[in-house]
């Protein structure tokens, strides 16, 4: 889920840098690359919430 985040929020800020679009510094593109980094790297050390598979018992 974090790493879906972070895409997301790379697709964003490559938007606002090719488009040339004044934001404020909270939004620019490099800040929000660099929450991206931050998710993707919480994803790769396993932190977050996981999807776990649902188990079904028999009977």
């Amino acid at each position: 889920m974090l790493a879906v985040i972070a895409a997301v929020l790379f697709a964003i800020a490559f938007i606002l840098n090719a488009g040339h679009v004044s934001t404020d510094v909270v939004f620019s593109p490099f800040s929000l690359a660099m929450v991206g980094l931050a998710l993707l790297a919480f994803h790769l050390t396993g932190a977050g919430p996981a999807l776990s598979p649902v188990k079904r018992r028999r009977h």
